[in-house]
C-alpha cells in the first residue's frame, strides 16, 4: 500500500508503476453471484455443461466482472491521506484482451499516468493491468480516472 500524504506526491509519482495486487479467485459462485446481480445470464457464464463443449472449454468470467475488480484493487495499491474523499470518475479506455476462465486467480498492477488539476481537488489517471494466473496476455486493461477531493 502506497499512501500519499497530500496531492503533491501524489503529482510526483506520475509515470510510476504504483504496485501489483493480492489474487482474487474467480470461482464459479463469484460469477453467478455477478451474474445475479447484473441480469447477465449468458450460458459461458453460468452453463458449466453448455460452456465445457464451447470455445474456451469452461465457464468464464464477464468481462465487466473484471473490469469491477478496479476498485478493490486500486484500493488495495494506494491511497491519498489528505483527500476527504475519492470519488471514481470514470474509464477512458477499456480492453477485454483474454478471458479469465472460471479457477482462475487474478491480480491487478496500477501505473500511475497522470494528476490534474480539478475544481476541490486532483484527478488521477491510472492505468490497470488485469492478468490471470499463468496466461500469456492480460484479461483486461482500462484507463480509470478517480477524483480526490480535498
Amino acid at each position: 500500500m502506497t499512501d500519499f500524504p497530500d496531492f503533491d506526491s501524489l503529482r510526483a509519482a506520475v509515470g510510476t508503476e504504483i504496485g501489483t495486487g493480492d489474487w482474487f479467485e474467480i470461482d464459479q459462485s463469484r460469477i453467478d453471484g455477478f451474474a445475479e446481480a447484473t441480469d447477465d445470464r449468458q450460458w459461458i457464464h453460468v452453463d458449466a455443461e453448455r460452456a465445457a463443449r464451447g470455445p474456451y472449454g469452461a465457464t468464464i468470467a464477464h468481462g465487466f466482472l473484471t473490469l469491477a475488480l478496479l476498485a478493490p484493487i486500486t484500493q488495495q495499491l494506494m491511497s491519498v491521506g489528505s483527500a476527504r474523499m475519492a470519488i471514481n470518475y470514470g474509464l477512458d479506455k477499456v480492453r477485454f484482451i483474454s478471458p479469465v476462465l472460471v479457477g482462475s486467480r487474478v491480480r491487478g498492477t496500477v501505473t500511475l499516468t497522470s494528476v490534474t488539476d480539478v475544481p476541490g481537488g486532483v484527478q488521477a489517471e491510472r492505468t490497470v493491468t488485469i492478468t490471470a494466473e499463468g496466461a500469456e496476455k492480460p484479461a483486461c486493461v482500462a484507463v480509470h480516472l478517480v477524483r480526490y477531493l480535498s
